[in-house]
């Protein structure tokens, strides 16, 4: 039985790309070619993706689109935005500020270049005031 969307070589790539290595020096040390690193390492990445999508799909499944947070937003203003529209549908998240700016950037950290969004972030909320991002 599988383990997971990740093969075992795409977990060690993964790994040693996470370490700051180089596709060249990854393939030296598995003993492979650049290319193959290459290869092995996007289709690591589409995995991912892959799940991270279902996973938005999954939670989302009875939560309500509550807002979009806009290109160019800065984090900073994101907070009181999401407590502003969960309030006009009575429900009341449960982070505080920092908690969820940190949630949200740990759920899409591609979508943000320091302190600003660079890609529109769709928010969801269910009953008890949990938040997904996608």
């Amino acid at each position: 039985m599988k383990d997971g969307l990740l093969t075992g070589r795409q977990k060690e790539v993964l790994r040693y790309r996470k370490q700051g290595l180089t596709q060249q020096q990854i393939a030296d040390i598995i003993h492979t070619s650049k290319a193959n690193v290459c290869t092995i390492e996007k289709s690591a990445v589409e995995n991912v993706k892959r799940a991270r999508e279902t996973l938005e799909f999954l939670y989302t499944l009875d939560a309500t689109h509550l807002c979009t947070i806009k290109v160019e937003t800065d984090l900073l203003d994101v907070a009181p935005y999401i407590y502003q529209e969960a309030e006009k549908i009575g429900i009341k998240v449960k982070y505080d500020t920092i908690s969820l700016i940190n949630k949200l950037r740990d759920a899409v950290p591609e979508r943000f270049k320091a302190r600003f969004v660079k890609e529109n972030v769709e928010v969801y909320i269910n009953e008890e005031g949990e938040l997904y991002f996608g």
